[in-house]
């Protein structure tokens, strides 16, 4: 039985915009201590014993906060991960500290959850602008493939954000755990991350199928693939009239 254009962009909207709530979930740990934004976080460590530091930081888009989201640092755009502490700190993970965010964090990171902050923000740009998009394609073929394509662009974008942003914060929670410190990643944070991850690719390949839905010649349903041409078959028909 095959399942009309309607039904794919109907779908495709709504996975789209499961995706942007759970990206504004991230975005927005921090500012609430209302759950979930109280639980969503990338890391949460031990820096008790590091100088000027929280008991236990945890590290979110925008802050750094002790937990639950509380006592949180100002709201600053990809803040260093050294900022959980104060220059030059003596007992922070000496994979991690370094010269870079005012003589606080290691170069490597610095860099990683600054590209990953950024391309995560275009991510999320793109999946809005792919979902206002995403409407035109209940209109035809032509706007189930625009509606592909912009979903297509932010999951690029999103894609790299993923995948810099995991890869920082794994590898800084070894960091941690490697110099005797706890350490856990964010279960809430990397689901949400993950989860949206899993439905813009998913309405991406609905808007894609719904690009080769197609209306069959003999009545009012939708078929795959593309419908024979009716000049064709007259053509054929006259061809054979011609030689009988």
């Amino acid at each position: 039985m095959a399942i009309s254009r309607s039904t794919l962009s109907l779908a495709g909207i709504t996975f789209l915009a499961g995706a942007i709530v759970m990206m504004f979930f991230i975005v927005l740990a921090g500012v609430s201590d209302a759950n979930p934004l109280n639980k969503t976080y990338f890391l949460s460590a031990d820096t008790s014993s590091i100088t000027d530091a929280r008991d236990r930081s945890q590290w979110t888009y925008f802050y750094i906060c002790s937990p639950g989201n509380v006592d949180c640092s100002g709201a600053w755009p990809a803040p260093a991960f050294g900022w959980a502490w104060s220059q030059d700190a003596a007992n922070a993970p000496s994979e991690l500290a370094g010269s870079a965010g005012n003589n606080t964090t290691n170069h490597y990171y610095y860099l990683m959850w600054r590209f990953g902050w950024v391309f995560f923000l275009l991510g999320l740009f793109f999946a809005v602008m792919a979902w206002f998009s995403s409407f035109l394609a209940c209109c035809g073929r032509l706007g189930a493939g625009l509606a592909g394509l912009s979903s297509a662009v932010a999951l690029l974008f999103y894609t790299v954000a993923v995948a810099l942003i995991t890869t920082t914060f794994v590898k800084a929670r070894n960091a941690f755990l490697a110099d005797d410190k706890d350490a856990q990643l964010g279960t809430y944070a990397f689901g949400f991350m993950w989860g949206a991850w899993a439905a813009i690719f998913i309405a991406t390949v609905l808007f894609c199928i719904g690009t080769r839905t197609q209306r069959s010649a003999a009545g009012g349903g939708k078929r795959w693939g593309r419908t024979r041409s009716v000049r064709s078959e007259l053509g054929g028909r006259r061809v054979k009239e011609d030689y009988a």
